[in-house]
C-alpha cells in the first residue's frame, strides 16, 4: 500500500492527479504541468515534499560521524546554516544528495524519499563499524514538509509565517515555536527560484494548510499548489541534478560536475576513489544540451557524434520558460566542450543538439 503524506486530504480536495512516487501517493499535477511551472516562475507555488527523508543526529560523535559520511566539510558549519552535500559509497558513487543543517541541539539531514531506507542502513553500519557515540532518529513520518517557491513567495509569506523568511540568508534556517507548535523554516529550494521549506509536526498539517493556502483556489492567487511534474521541469531548467537520473551509485561527483560539493582534503567514505578520478579526470561529464526543434529527449536516449555513441541522456523536457527543448546528458569527456555540435537519437531520428553551459535558466537572466 502506498504511503500518504499529511497533506493527502488537501491534494484530493484540490483535484490533484496522484501517482506512485518512491512508494508515496503524490500529486503529479493539479491543473497542468506548464501552468504550474509558469505560476512558479511568475509568482509562487506550494509543493508537498513530505515524502523526503528528515533524519536527526545528536550526541558526542555527531560531527566526526557526519564528516565521515558526507563529502562536504561540515566541521565549520554554524547553528542555523545548511549545506548541500553528497553521501558516497566506497567506489565514489553517489548514494544520495542531501542537505545537512546544524541546529542548536542536533543536526538535520534531508534526503531523497527513494534513498531514505538505504541511507538509514548505511548510517547505522558506519556508526557501528567506527563505534561512533551518537543518537539517530528518523523523523520523516512524525513531520510534514512543504516548499513554497517563486519571486513573490517571500513577500506573500512575510505576514503569514511567525518568522519573516526575508530575514533569512540563502541556505540558512531557523527553528522555533509558534502557539506551542515547533517548526523549522529553511530558505532554499529546488526550482531556480527563491523560497522556503517548512517542517512542522505531521498532526499540524491541516491547520498549517489553512493558514498558508489562503485563497489558492482563486485565479489570481499569488501562491497555488503545484505537483511533481512542474517541480521536475523547473529543476531541469535550473540545471539541478535528480537522483536516479543525473546521480546514481555508478556516477561519481566529479563526473557529475559537483566537485564544489566535495572536500578532497578530508577523509570520508569514497574519498580515495573520488580523489583518483579528480586527478586523472573523469571519462564522462554531465552537460547541458539544447536540441533543435521541440521534440523531447528522454532518459536513456543515445547521444551521437559522427555516427558514434558518445553519451546518454539522463533528463529532458521542453522548457516552458526558456522555450527550448533541453536535456542533461553524460557524454565522453573528449566530446564535452561547450558549443560542441552533437545529435540525439530520438527513436531512430537524429536530432541536432548543442552543448550549452548549465543552468539553462537563472532568475538573473530574466
Amino acid at each position: 500500500m502506498l504511503k500518504r503524506t499529511p497533506f493527502y486530504d488537501f491534494h484530493v480536495s484540490a483535484g490533484a492527479k496522484l501517482v506512485d512516487f518512491a512508494g508515496w501517493e503524490m500529486p503529479i499535477l493539479y491543473r497542468s504541468i506548464v501552468d504550474e511551472h509558469v505560476q512558479t516562475r511568475n509568482s509562487g507555488s506550494m509543493f508537498d515534499v513530505s515524502h523526503m527523508g528528515r533524519l536527526h543526529f545528536s550526541g558526542k560523535d555527531v560531527v566526526p560521524f557526519l564528516s565521515k559520511v558526507m563529502s562536504r566539510t561540515i566541521d565549520d558549519q554554524k547553528v542555523g546554516q545548511s549545506r548541500y552535500s553528497l553521501v558516497c559509497n566506497n567506489a565514489g558513487g553517489v548514494m544520495d544528495d542531501v542537505v545537512v543543517s546544524r541546529d542548536s541541539k542536533n543536526w538535520i539531514v534531508v534526503c531523497n524519499a527513494s534513498n531514505r531506507e538505504k541511507l538509514t542502513k548505511h548510517f547505522h553500519e558506519i556508526r557501528k563499524s567506527c563505534a561512533f557515540d551518537l543518537d539517530f532518529v528518523d523523523n520523516t513520518n512524525a513531520t510534514a514538509m512543504i516548499a513554497i517557491q517563486g519571486p513573490k513567495a517571500l513577500e506573500r509569506l512575510a505576514n503569514t509565517l511567525p518568522t519573516d523568511p526575508r530575514d533569512l540568508k540563502r541556505y540558512h534556517f531557523v527553528s522555533d515555536s509558534y502557539m506551542l507548535i515547533k517548526y523549522t523554516l529553511f530558505r532554499g529550494g529546488y526550482t531556480g527560484e527563491d523560497g522556503i521549506e517548512l517542517v512542522i509536526p505531521a498532526k499540524m498539517a491541516g491547520l498549517a494548510m489553512k493558514m498558508l493556502a489562503g485563497k489558492m483556489d482563486k485565479p489570481d492567487a499569488v501562491i497555488k499548489p503545484a505537483g511533481l511534474g512542474a517541480r521536475d521541469t523547473l529543476r531541469l531548467e535550473a540545471g539541478m541534478p535528480l537522483y536516479g537520473h543525473e546521480l546514481t551509485e555508478q556516477i561519481d561527483p566529479i563526473s557529475a560536475g559537483l566537485q564544489w560539493a566535495v572536500d578532497l582534503t578530508k577523509d570520508f567514505v569514497g574519498s580515495v576513489a573520488i580523489k583518483s578520478i579528480a586527478e586523472l579526470g573523469p571519462n564522462r561529464k554531465r552537460v547541458g544540451l539544447e536540441l533543435e526543434g521541440r521534440r523531447i529527449a528522454r532518459q536513456g536516449m543515445q547521444v551521437m557524434s559522427a555516427g558514434k555513441v558518445v553519451g546518454e541522456v539522463t533528463s529532458g523536457t521542453f522548457g516552458p520558460t526558456v522555450q527550448k527543448s533541453i536535456a542533461m546528458a553524460y557524454v565522453d569527456a573528449i566530446a564535452s566542450a561547450e558549443g560542441n555540435e552533437l545529435q540525439v537519437d530520438l527513436k531512430g531520428t537524429m536530432n541536432s543538439a548543442r552543448i550549452v553551459k548549465l543552468p539553462f535558466y537563472t532568475r538573473s537572466r530574466q
